[in-house]
Order: structure tokens, then sequence, then C-alpha cells
């Protein structure tokens, strides 16, 4: 039972992680002219993705450098892009996105975007800390980061 909540804990992260990055990515997609390749099926790849986020400091001490971690989790997002876009963009030819620039592969991926990844990867392993922490407070440890 106590797996059962557990999982159910994890799974309410996920999907609204999921929902915050879709509607950001929706708002740039308008905000930069392309709308036309906004699909539900980022919001899946989002939820997915956020996944090794908040698992982070569940498998890694607390001592691991954040910095640590968000480029660890700029890895899993830009792994999980590439095998998706593989998949929605070139197997599909759902044109979802196209990193085509220096550096890419398949148009799938960059160095450019692996960079904000990693950022995005800390700033989403920092609020999925907290927000265990705030919604279930008593049952999980209060977030402490340290950078080197």
């Amino acid at each position: 039972m106590v797996r059962l909540y557990n999982a159910l804990k994890s799974m309410v992260l996920w999907l609204f992680g999921g929902a915050v990055y879709f509607m950001a990515e929706v708002i740039f997609k308008i905000a930069t002219g392309h709308q036309q390749s906004i699909s539900w099926t980022m919001l899946i790849l989002a939820a997915i993705i956020c996944i090794p986020l908040d698992r982070a400091n569940e498998v890694m001490s607390w001592n691991t450098p954040i910095w640590m971690q968000a480029i660890l989790g700029g890895l899993a997002i830009t792994a999980a892009e590439l095998g998706a876009g593989i998949i929605l963009n070139c197997w599909l030819g759902l044109g979802i996105w196209n990193y085509s620039g220096w550096g890419n592969l398949w148009g799938q991926i960059c160095p450019k975007w692996a960079l904000i990844w990693c950022f995005v990867a800390g700033i989403g392993i920092v609020l999925f800390d907290w927000l265990r922490w705030l919604l279930w407070p008593g049952e999980e440890r209060k977030p402490k980061y340290i950078l080197f």
C-alpha cells in the first residue's frame, strides 16, 4: 500500500511538471510563430521527462552537487528528446521540432539545446524537491543543496 501511495505522489508531480512544461512550450511556440508544431505528444514526453528529474534526489545523495544533478538531468532530457524525435519526427514525419544547425544529430538534438536542458533540469529538480516537501509535510525531507 505504501508503494502505491508513493507512486501516486510521484505521478501527481510528473503530470504537473509535464503540464507546466507543455504550457511553457505552447507559449514559446505561439510567441515565436511556430504554433503549427504544437503537439499533444509533447505533453506526454514532458511528463515522462519529469520522472528522472523527480527521482534525482531520491536516488542521489543530498551531497551530490546540484550542478551535477542538473547535467545528468539535462542529459536525460536530451536522450529522451533524441528518442522521441526519431520516432515522432523522423519515422512519423510529425515535424514537432527541428534542431538543425551546428552540431545537431538528425535535427533532433543539438549542443545549444542540450545546455538549455541542463538549466531546465536544475530548475525542475529543485521544483520537484520543494513541491514534495510542501505538498506532503512530515513525509518528505526539506530540500537542501550544495553547489560544489
